[in-house]
């Protein structure tokens, strides 16, 4: 999943006021003779080691490019997918944002109503007190609530078919004290999204998965999108492989896990296209009243790359060639995926098929993202 930790070692940091372009009506395939986020997968592939490199792109025309780069399967001339689908990791925090604002919209849930009044005692610890922490201080990240994850040992290969219940995630971040006091910081903590997605299952009486299903994923007609099922270790569709270091190193083929330790922070399974679509739906206003989407992205200064502000699971990222894109990104064992879409029509997804374990590797996948948007620019 998208960490801070994870990502201050990769990158040495951690990861709208104007109308949306509507999509085209008929996306078009197309392949210039030059493409320049070609150019870089395959320099992701052959410089930065990965196994594989997809992508998705879409420019404010509607025309579609699905370049590739790579195996699917280490010691195999398979081609990488295109399109295939891919563990998303923390782009499933968004999913989850998107489902809670609908019960803000709703009036069922309040953003600056404390956790206690979802979920009381839930939070109790070393300077935790959920009385203290409210909903909007979860989806932003401002709550102070340690992060499970730096406690779990996700790289443990023996955790790999481990099935985690939420409460156990929840209690491994109350064994440890509270980062800062609510509101006075920001911290990329997946704990936070653990118990919003208790919030969601408290207040509506249905599961998690069901309610991003319906609420999200059919709204938005993702065909490729799924929350795995409790014991679903596989991937469903086409799709490149995933790999993690083993203990000496060598690639380690990660793709089957259970992920329930990620959970709201990081279950999800999706495509590049599908991902673009999830994010330009999202901005386009057709998930979200405008009221709950203004909330989503009223932002504050994000420690994840330089210029990054942090909404309600929603980041805002700087582009080269001018202007700001909306996303979000996910690493999770066996994959990085990086989403940014811009108002004006333009989205771009990337993944590779292991995490980065440099920050100059890092830095590359988030620059083949922008590439991607900015050489739509026209």
């Amino acid at each position: 999943m998208l960490t801070r930790k994870a990502l201050a070692t990769a990158l040495a940091a951690a990861l709208l006021t104007t109308a949306v372009a509507q999509p085209a009506v008929a996306a078009t395939a197309v392949r210039p003779a030059h493409d320049p986020l070609r150019t870089e997968l395959t320099a992701l592939v052959q410089t930065d080691g990965f196994p594989g490199a997809l992508a998705s792109v879409t420019d404010r025309r509607g025309r579609v490019r699905q370049p590739t780069a790579g195996v699917a399967v280490i010691g195999t001339h398979r081609p990488v997918p295109a399109d295939g689908q891919v563990r998303i990791g923390s782009n499933t925090k968004t999913f989850v944002a998107v489902v809670m604002l609908q019960l803000v919209a709703e009036h069922r849930v309040r953003l600056d109503a404390p956790v206690d009044t979802y979920l009381p005692g839930l939070l109790r610890g070393d300077g935790i007190d959920g009385r203290r922490i409210t909903v909007r201080q979860l989806l932003q990240h401002t709550s102070g609530l340690p992060n499970y994850t730096e406690y779990l040992g996700v790289d443990d290969l023996s955790l790999r078919f481990k099935h985690f219940q939420p409460q156990e995630l929840v209690d491994i971040a109350l064994a440890h004290p509270a980062v800062f006091a609510p509101g006075t910081s920001w911290e990329y903590s997946n704990t936070n999204y653990i118990v919003a997605g208790l919030i969601v299952e408290k207040v509506t009486g249905r599961p998690l998965a069901e309610q991003i299903t319906d609420r999200v994923i059919r709204k938005a007609g993702l065909r490729h999108t799924y929350f795995p099922g409790p014991g679903e270790f596989g991937i469903r569709e086409r799709h490149p492989h995933g790999y993690t270091p083993d203990s000496n190193g060598a690639p380690f083929d990660i793709t089957v896990l259970d992920p329930s330790w990620g959970w709201a922070a990081g279950a999800m399974v999706s495509t590049p296209s599908d991902l673009n679509k999830f994010f330009a739906e999202l901005i386009g206003g057709r998930l979200l009243p405008a009221a709950q989407l203004a909330e989503m992205r009223t932002t504050v200064p994000a420690d994840i790359v330089p210029g990054a502000r942090y909404g309600l699971g929603l980041i805002s990222f700087p582009l080269s060639c001018g202007g700001t894109a909306w996303g979000h990104g996910g690493d999770i064992p066996g994959y990085e995926t990086r989403t940014e879409v811009t108002t004006d029509g333009r989205a771009a997804t990337v993944a590779v098929t292991s995490l980065p374990d440099t920050e100059k590797k890092a830095t590359d996948v988030f620059h083949a993202v922008d590439t991607g948007l900015c050489a739509t620019n026209n």
